[in-house]
């Protein structure tokens, strides 16, 4: 696909991309009427109907001789007749039956005679188009239906010389550029069965880039101009520059000479370009157009900028000054900053100077109310320029934190009302505010002071004005005097001590009365609350309990609860926080067993057997299986490993009800341990045995 500037730049071939969209406009339209001209064939079918006299209609099918059959009027020829000429023969042969068919006023039978379907015929489309070969379209169609059916010349193709072939003979030569461009459709011939549209290669081509309405490449004929080549493009666009038009020519073969010199630029001025037309100027073959644009650059303008109510360009008027420039753009705005006026000058050169002005007051009267010149810029100032951008803070027990503009005469009631209002958890007796420091001597940042709140600061309350919150400490019931705040406080509103809303704690499975229950105090644990749900159920497993808490995404956490049931000081009896749950599972007799086993399966509990038997009984450890490193995830959470001793066998975890043991696999580049290995670690261990025992008998 051609990018933009490819396009613009006038590469496009012109129209060649009418035959590239996907449409139907050029098929026949074969329910609307038939024209006078219109030449009859085999596979046409016509209708004959008679009124008058006769009141008769009869069905005409166009034999492949050519043709027609009329009851009580016999075997007619209509081959190759226009339906012009059909009519002149029926007036004869009907005139012959019914006595009243005759031309003129007198006439007392009439008839009609009309296709009611008509043929298709088979044409060829050759030459240089995309999808040369055979097509079937309708008799009523065009050259132009035949050449859109092959999807139009290739880019090698000729727009201007399309010919079409009837046996030996050219009959019509198609100039599509004078359908696009004129909507002349004068040898757009109807197509008839067996004609040939021949598709040749261009002619010579020149392309238009620029300031022109239809950037593209062109064919040309012979004879065509420059002025031709611009009407093509569709003329010049307004920001044409019409003093000059450059044409870049390829040399002839004969005229070129060593050096590169294969190529020439010749300008070509003109006063007809004046009249968007152009001059009557041979092309060749590969020249290129081009039609430059007018200056960028806008004279006789000045403009404003600032603090003015219409600031931008202005025209330049002779003797104008500071102060119509001012009038023109709205005058200043009240905040205007009198003290100067910067205007900026552009010499011819193109350097600036600084020009300087001032206000007299806000009626736009100046003091140096210079005249003005060309291009000259007009910079107003405000004093809210100048000016910081001043805040005051609020954070603490409010809905929305922050800082928020500062406004004089603003108070801590209102920056409360900025934030959202208090949460309900404020300490309504006092807040600090710190302040900036008069000196900052000794490293002092702020200066903090406590002010007075009251009651009226809770803004949410019931129609009778009763609040609506949850309980917390008595407030003066106010309202208290307003404490003015300055530039860049920070308001901190206190919260309550040991103030928060309910906690809740979960407890499921096998408990008597399950459920979600607050917590009463912050010392609750979780003994208290398996009580408050009243203990366990025969059938709970204490061993097997989980425990969660989500509170910092702590996840589950392993506890002895059988342990803590008998003694409620165990390190296990945690504290309760927000969003804990406990759940108590029935007891699970079997232990799974995972990993690198031969075959992971599921276990029946067996009491006071180690880790190996539950490998052993799930197929023994896989090839790749690190039985040193197998661990067992007890029902409670808790995790156990094996443990190595130095003189003494290894210890192994006991599984217990519910449990899950899990295999790994030996980490990339370990090697098991040999029979040689292995015979080496105890005969060193044996040895040290010896040495020890020697010792102490001495």
């Amino acid at each position: 696909a051609l990018t933009q500037a490819e396009i613009d730049s006038g590469f496009t071939l012109f129209g060649l991309d009418f035959f590239r969209q996907t449409t139907n406009v050029f098929e026949a339209n074969l329910p609307g009427p038939v024209d006078a001209g219109y030449r009859i064939g085999p596979g046409d079918r016509l209708v004959l109907i008679l009124t008058g006299d006769v009141e008769q209609s009869y069905p005409l099918e166009v034999t492949r001789e050519g043709f027609v059959i009329i009851p009580t009027v016999g075997q007619l020829w209509v081959n190759n007749l226009s339906l012009a000429d059909l009519e002149n023969v029926l007036y004869t042969r009907l005139g012959r039956v019914y006595s009243g068919v005759r031309r003129g006023a007198g006439a007392t039978t009439r008839f009609y005679i009309t296709p009611s379907r008509v043929r298709s015929n088979q044409i060829f489309v050759v030459g240089d188009v995309l999808r040369p070969g055979s097509f079937r379209i309708s008799s009523l169609a065009t050259a132009l239906t035949a050449l859109y059916a092959a999807r139009g010349p290739t880019d090698n193709g000729s727009l201007r010389a399309v010919q079409i072939r009837r046996g030996s003979t050219r009959v019509a030569t198609l100039d599509v550029y004078d359908y696009l461009l004129n909507g002349n459709s004068a040898n757009d011939i109807r197509m008839e069965t067996g004609d040939r549209v021949f598709v040749p290669v261009h002619g010579p081509r020149v392309r238009i880039v620029g300031e022109i309405t239809r950037p593209a490449t062109y064919e040309i004929l012979p004879g065509e101009t420059l002025a031709d080549a611009l009407r093509f493009a569709g003329g010049f666009t307004a920001t044409a520059a019409r003093q000059r038009v450059q044409i870049e020519r390829i040399v002839p073969p004969a005229q070129r000479a060593l050096g590169g010199r294969d190529r020439i630029v010749t300008d070509v001025v003109s006063d007809q370009f004046q009249t968007g037309t152009g001059p009557a100027l041979p092309l060749e073959n590969g020249d290129v157009i081009r039609v430059f644009t007018i200056a960028t650059r806008v004279r006789n303008r000045i403009s404003v900028l600032g603090n003015v109510w219409a600031p931008g360009s202005q025209g330049l008027s002779a003797g104008m000054r500071i102060s119509d420039a001012l009038r023109l753009a709205g005058g200043v705005k009240p905040d205007v900053f009198l003290g100067q006026v910067l205007i900026t000058r552009m010499n011819p050169d193109s350097t600036k100077i600084q020009l300087r002005a001032a206000l007299r007051d806000t009626a736009n009267n100046v003091v140096n109310d210079l005249p003005l010149k060309e291009d000259d810029e007009i910079r107003v100032f405000s004093t809210s320029e100048f000016r910081p951008t001043r805040y005051v803070a609020i954070n603490g027990a409010v809905q929305n934190s922050g800082q928020f503009p500062f406004r004089d005469g603003m108070t801590v009631r209102d920056l409360v009302l900025l934030a959202g209002g208090l949460e309900q958890s404020a300490y309504l007796n006092e807040a600090e505010v710190a302040r900036l420091p008069e000196t900052r001597a000794g490293g002092v940042t702020a200066r903090t002071f406590r002010v007075p709140l009251d009651s009226s600061y809770i803004f949410e309350r019931g129609p009778n004005g009763e609040y609506l919150g949850p309980p917390g400490l008595p407030a003066p019931s106010g309202p208290s005097a307003e404490i003015v705040v300055k530039p860049y406080d920070n308001v901190l509103i206190l919260r309550q001590p040991n103030w928060e809303l309910q906690r809740t704690a979960v407890v499921t499975g096998e408990v008597r009365f399950p459920g979600r229950y607050s917590l009463r105090t912050k010392t609750e644990r979780i003994t208290d609350l398996i009580k408050r749900a009243g203990g366990l159920t025969p059938d709970g497993y204490a061993n097997g309990v989980t425990f969660y808490r989500t509170r910092g995404k702590v996840g589950r956490i392993g506890i002895e609860l059988p342990e803590v049931l008998k003694d409620a000081r165990s390190p296990d009896n945690l504290p309760l926080v927000d969003g804990d749950s406990v759940f108590i599972p029935r007891y699970n007799a079997v232990v799974n067993v995972t990993g690198a086993v031969n075959s992971p399966v599921s276990v029946t509990y067996v009491r006071g057997q180690p880790l190996d038997y539950y490998i052993r009984a799930a197929g023994g450890p896989a090839v790749k299986a690190d039985v040193s490193r197998a661990y067992v995830t007890q029902p409670n959470g808790k995790v156990d490993a094996r443990a190595k001793h130095f003189l003494i066998p290894d210890s192994s975890p006991n599984p217990e009800a519910g449990s899950t043991v899990f295999v790994p696999e030996r980490e990339a580049g370990d090697r098991p341990p040999g029979i040689l290995a292995s015979a080496g670690s105890i005969a060193q261990i044996l040895a040290t045995l010896v040495t020890v025992i020697i010792a102490l008998r001495r």
